[in-house]
């Protein structure tokens, strides 16, 4: 099944088991402050100067931190087949680098109606909701969490975003979280010991 831009995405029941959705999934997208990130945003301003100082400004350099383990996740993640990308509100130069440190197939910054957004992936992706995991930490996500097939909540999201949540992971946004939900999904697919022992010998 494919859904457009103007199909309706009916609410996933919770009936099934985290693992029986997470054995369907084929693409995890998940917000970044918060999720990707521990939510801190650390504004730098930077002083410029124009023709040897006869103009000047000032600028704001914007800093985040990223977990090692998220990134590793990420790429046993593709060894495996599954896609990932993020969907966030934020415009960020920051993430924008990650992403395309990580490789990430799909990149969505600025976004207000991550709903739109996901419908816009599902169709690009030629997906079905169910094939397709959300990973969120606060009210703005509820939106995706509601209409994925396999909804996530970090261990340090809002209460909100914890009771719509398929499953919660045991470490916090920015602190290995990701890792935590592709483990998971991995290893309910049957795929993790063999994409591990092959990022290694990649790896060398």
């Amino acid at each position: 099944m494919v859904c457009g831009l103007n199909a309706r995405i009916p609410a996933m029941p919770k009936k099934s088991s985290a693992q029986a959705r997470a054995r369907r999934i084929k693409l995890l997208l998940f917000d970044v402050d918060g999720v990707l990130t521990d939510g801190k945003l650390f504004l730098f301003p930077v002083s410029t100067s124009e023709s040897g100082g006869a103009a000047s400004g000032q600028i704001v350099v914007e800093a985040k931190g990223f977990h090692a383990q998220d990134g590793a996740g990420i790429s046993i993640a593709r060894i495996a087949g599954i896609k990932a990308g993020l969907i966030t509100r934020r415009n960020s130069e920051t993430v924008a680098l990650r992403a395309r440190d990580l490789k990430l197939e799909q990149v969505h910054q600025g976004i207000r109606n991550k709903l739109k957004a996901f419908r816009e992936i599902l169709s690009a992706e030629r997906l079905s909701a169910s094939e397709v995991a959300f990973v969120g930490d606060d009210v703005i996500d509820l939106t995706v969490m509601r209409n994925c097939g396999f909804s996530v909540a970090v261990a340090n999201a809002r209460r909100e975003v914890k009771q719509a949540a398929h499953y919660v992971t045991p470490h916090a946004g920015g602190d290995g979280a990701l890792r935590d939900v592709i483990e998971f999904i991995l290893k309910a697919q049957g795929k993790w010991k063999q994409a591990v022992e092959k990022y290694i010998a990649d790896s060398h």
